[in-house]
């Protein structure tokens, strides 16, 4: 004989009740917020160990990277010249960003409008780049910025930032040759690296910092950057591979202001950086 139900009663258990759309949007709030407090975790972590880790680790990693560049690398009077630039402006490092490093340019001549630090304490220079350059001081503001990346520890901090990251994914997944892969391809990762917004921008304050000790004033610190900003960003690969001009610009003049650096003339570029 059928049972009948009485009127208003609930046709099914209220054990189990279906989940409704707020609590999934509660999950999913928590699930990213976990994310990200895991990122920052991360960060923190690499922060505090890449110093106690010795430049020659960075060089030991530059030793599978650098050859390939040397070989592309044009000696003669141009990389002299950019060398002796880069040893004064390493001469105005703190101590401790000097010590047992071995800073080079090296020279690549190519219509690249680009430049890069690569593990090893290599500082590359393209000819496409030296063409857009109008002046000493704009060289010199991007050879400081590039010594930045190595004063900050940059490369370290990427790749511990990577390997931390997969770690955690490794052992929230139990995905362990996603980790091997990570080790094995990491070296050559880090030598094409597209630094975080924070990253750059500190870089561009150790260029700053650098080019104020060479001149005593800061003429010319932007002039690369806000001429760039007006050209079209894929003919550009630095413009790839950095934050926007306009933001960069902006940023620099801020400083500027804050630290009361002075403007002055520019220093001509040299005609042996001048094709």
């Amino acid at each position: 004989m059928p049972i009948e139900i009485p009127s208003g009663t609930a046709a099914h258990s209220d054990r189990n009740p279906e989940s409704s759309g707020f609590d999934l949007f509660k999950l999913a709030v928590i699930g990213i917020g976990f994310v990200i407090g895991t990122i920052w975790l991360i960060s923190v972590i690499v922060h505090l160990i890449i110093w106690w880790i010795p430049p020659s680790v960075e060089q030991k990693l530059g030793a599978a990277i650098v050859p390939t560049y040397e070989r592309m690398a044009e000696a003669g009077t141009t990389q002299e010249k950019l060398n002796q630039l880069l040893d004064q402006l390493e001469a105005k490092l703190p101590a401790d960003k000097r010590k047992d490093r071995n800073y080079q340019v090296l020279y690549i001549p190519q219509p690249i409008v680009n430049a890069g630090a690569i593990p090893g304490d290599r500082i590359l220079i393209y000819q496409g780049l030296l063409n857009q350059t109008e002046s000493e001081n704009e060289l010199v503001m991007v050879m400081g910025h590039e010594l930045g990346h190595f004063a900050n520890r940059d490369h370290l901090r990427g790749l511990g930032n990577a390997l931390l990251i997969q770690l955690a994914f490794t052992a929230l997944t139990g995905d362990g040759g996603s980790l091997v892969s990570l080790g094995a391809s990491s070296v050559a990762a880090i030598s094409r690296a597209q630094f975080s917004q924070s990253q750059e921008t500190q870089a561009d304050e150790v260029g700053l910092q650098l080019l104020n000790a060479q001149y005593g004033q800061v003429g010319g610190a932007v002039d690369f950057f806000d001429r760039m900003s007006k050209k079209d960003r894929k003919q550009i690969d630095l413009l790839a591979t950095h934050p926007t001009p306009k933001s960069r610009v902006d940023h620099l003049r801020q400083l500027i202001q804050q630290k009361g650096y002075a403007i002055g003339p520019k220093t001509p570029l040299s005609s042996e950086l001048r094709k």
